[in-house]
C-alpha cells in the first residue's frame, strides 16, 4: 500500500480524535472528554470485579495501591471498601478533565494527583499498581510499562484485546477504537503478555475478562453476546 500523509489539521481529521502526540494533548485539551463524556465510569464496576478476582486468586492484601491512568477515579472509589481499612490509595492521571471528576471521590485514604507517574519527583513506591485499559493509548507504551515496573511490588494490567478476526474483517473495526477511544496499539493475548515479559516482567497469573459479554448496551452488542459466550476462550478460572 502506498500512502500520502495529510497534515494534522486536514479536514479529514474532523469528527475524530487526533491522538498521536508525545504529550497526550487529547486528554488535556478537552478532546477526549468531548467523545467520552462519562470517561467510561460505567465500566468501573466490571473492572473492580476483575481486580478483586485476581486479588483473591493471589491472596493480595495491599497496604498501598496506585491506579495509573485512573480516569474519573471510580475504580479506586469502588475498590476501596474491599481493601484493608488502613490501605492508602493514589490515583494518577494527566487529564484535568478526569481529575475534576475525581474531586468528589477523594477521602483521607483516597487521593488523586494530576501527574504522569513517571515524572513524580517523589519517586513513590506501592504494594499494588493498577494499569487498566491505559497503555494502548500511549505512544511509547513499552517505555511506560518499563518505567512503572519499579513503582510497585505487584502490577495488575487490564489490556483490551482489540485484534480479532471480527475486528479485522469489519471495515472500521479497529479505526473506531482509534477515532473515538484513541487506541494507538492493538493486541492479542500473546502480544500483550509479550509486551510485559520483553521489558522484564514475570507473569504470575492471567485470565480473560468477559467485557464483550457483560458490557455494551447497544442492541447489536446484546445480540452478539450469545455467540460470544460460546466462543469466549478459556478464562483460566
Amino acid at each position: 500500500m502506498t500512502a500520502l500523509p495529510l497534515q494534522k489539521d486536514s479536514p479529514s481529521t474532523h469528527g475524530r480524535l487526533v491522538s498521536i502526540d508525545s504529550e497526550s494533548a487529547v486528554y488535556q485539551d478537552g478532546s477526549y472528554l468531548k467523545y467520552n463524556p462519562s470517561w467510561h465510569v460505567e465500566e468501573s464496576p466490571f473492572k473492580v470485579r476483575q481486580i478483586l478476582r485476581m486479588m483473591r486468586r493471589q491472596n493480595l492484601a495491599p497496604k498501598t495501591v496506585c491506579d495509573v491512568g485512573c480516569g474519573a477515579g471510580l475504580v479506586l472509589a469502588e475498590l476501596q471498601p474491599y481493601l484493608p481499612s488502613d490501605c492508602i490509595c493514589w490515583g494518577y492521571d494527566v487529564s484535568p478533565d478526569a481529575l475534576a471528576m475525581c474531586a468528589k471521590r477523594g477521602n483521607q485514604n483516597l487521593r488523586f494527583r494530576l501527574c504522569d507517574i513517571r515524572k513524580d519527583e517523589s519517586d513513590p513506591s506501592f504494594d499494588l499498581l493498577l494499569m487498566l485499559d491505559v497503555f494502548e493509548h500511549v505512544e511509547d507504551y513499552i517505555g511506560l510499562v518499563r518505567a512503572v515496573r519499579s513503582k510497585a511490588k505487584q502490577k495488575l494490567f487490564h489490556i483490551p484485546l482489540d485484534l480479532s478476526v471480527q475486528a479485522i474483517l469489519r471495515k472500521d473495526g479497529l479505526l473506531l477504537r482509534r477515532d473515538h477511544h484513541a487506541h494507538l496499539h492493538y493486541f492479542t493475548k500473546e502480544t500483550a503478555l509479550r509486551t510485559l515479559t520483553d521489558v522484564g516482567y514475570t507473569i504470575v497469573d492471567w485470565f480473560y475478562t468477559p467485557r464483550c459479554i457483560e458490557l455494551g448496551d447497544l442492541l447489536v452488542q446484546k445480540i452478539a453476546r450469545i455467540p460470544r459466550k460460546f466462543f469466549l476462550p478459556c478464562s483460566r478460572s
